[in-house]
């Protein structure tokens, strides 16, 4: 078996499974964001009173924070209402940040454990080994009143990445070009492991961009297999036992693909899909309205620090905007400690309180009509922030910091040497 079907296995009570069987399987931790109401409401609606277990559920308030709506606001107060009901204590309010990175940054992603969110990103957690994965209210509401949620075994597929990584490229390049050469839809409801020397040599930080990001080929969830650097990430965060699952050596994965990016350069997936993936030197001088550093997949320290690296000692352009939103509390304290807060407040950037913001198209970053931005975030689609004829690029924290400098996109490489 793989180690994902050996977690199943476990949670469902079981020696074993196999592909396409049914589990129910015991969650781990259960969270739910602020757009989901609709999770409390289906757990009175299913006979829900009681919690099952309000230890393992955790509630953020990360998409609307702070709330610029009345409606957005009376949502969050119904959300703090129902965790002081409930005696849910892990509330994360909108001061904590993204609710993915809160969860690395608290300790709270263990190896060995099944993690379900409201949030199609969940897969992100398989940078820690564990099995993370998005639902829905209904869904969610079947947890909070069983604890357990039942799922499909996936097939699972295995990229592997070799070769060196060249100057000036990032994991959210090596994803945007594995995107693009397999299409949005290649991986629907399969497992997506990450493996290969270049894997070995990512940081926690890059490995949650691989991660995060295979959502955008259709994944159910993704992995990565446990190890030092893992460990050491861990090491002071994690507080109680966790178990490591292995693959064993004759397990047939459903497909196995080789990208060697020794070549590669920076990446852009231009409008209107995140598989539509080209070298971003394709687009160079194509001047930019704002520049967007943050989300899940791209607001860490080492982001902060790689757009700092660009910026340091010089100015914005004076026609973009360069917005940026930390992932979470904890990560504008580190980066702040380091310098690099001060150093891309200095270039003329703007500061937005750690969580989604933009990224979800509601406040803080929107675009109007014709206008381009590039972003570290997950998705371009129309209107994905903002105006539906406003147009976004996806690229790493350093092709957006280089173009907030310039005014246009181009080659963040010789700002990094």
């Amino acid at each position: 078996m793989h180690a994902i079907e050996k977690l199943l296995a476990k949670k469902s009570g079981k020696t074993s499974v196999s592909t396409g069987e049914i589990v129910n399987c015991e969650v781990d931790l259960a969270g739910i964001n602020d757009l989901y109401l609709q999770t409390i409401r289906s757990f009175y609606e299913m006979g829900g009173e009681k919690v099952y277990d309000p230890s393992k559920v955790i509630m953020f308030l990360d998409h609307y924070a702070p709330a610029s709506t009345i409606t957005q606001a009376d949502n969050q107060k119904q959300f703090r209402e129902f965790c002081w009901d409930q005696g849910i204590d892990l509330l994360m309010d909108t001061n904590q940040g993204v609710c993915h990175q809160v969860m690395a940054d608290r300790g709270l992603s263990h190896p060995g454990e099944i993690v379900v969110v409201t949030d199609s990103h969940t897969t992100t957690h398989g940078a820690f080994g564990a099995f993370g994965t998005g639902v829905g209210a209904t869904d969610l509401a079947t947890i909070l009143i069983t604890g357990k949620l039942w799922f499909r075994v996936p097939e699972i597929v295995r990229i592997h990445l070799v070769g060196t990584i060249p100057e000036g490229v990032f994991a959210k390049d090596i994803i945007l070009h594995v995107i693009g050469q397999v299409g949005a839809d290649y991986a629907v409801y399969k497992g997506v492991e990450f493996t290969g020397p270049v894997v070995s040599q990512l940081s926690i930080s890059e490995r949650m961009a691989l991660c995060n990001m295979s959502t955008e080929m259709g994944a159910k969830t993704s992995y990565i297999q446990p190890d030092e650097v893992t460990f050491d990430y861990l090491k002071a965060k994690v507080t109680r036992p966790y178990e490591i699952f292995t693959t064993d050596p004759d397990f047939q994965y459903a497909d196995e693909l080789t990208f060697d990016v020794s070549n590669l350069r920076p990446q852009l997936a231009a409008p209107f899909s995140v598989d539509n993936v080209a070298d971003l030197q394709e687009f160079i001088g194509r001047p930019v309205d704002q520049a967007y550093l943050g989300s899940c997949t791209g607001g860490r320290v080492e982001d902060l620090a790689a757009a700092a690296k660009v910026l340091e000692g010089k100015k914005i352009n004076s026609r973009t905007r360069f917005v940026v939103v930390p992932a979470s509390q904890e990560v504008f304290l580190e980066a702040m400690g380091q310098g690099h807060i001060q150093t891309l407040l200095q270039a003329g950037a703007t500061f937005v309180t750690p969580g989604c913001a933009a990224c979800l198209g509601t406040h803080q970053g929107m675009l109007a009509e014709g206008e381009t931005c590039i972003s570290s975030t997950n998705r371009n689609f129309p209107g994905r922030m903002g105006h539906t004829k406003a147009n976004i690029f996806l690229g790493s924290p350093a092709a957006v910091a280089a173009a907030a400098l310039e005014g246009k996109i181009v080659d963040p490489t010789q700002y990094l040497k």
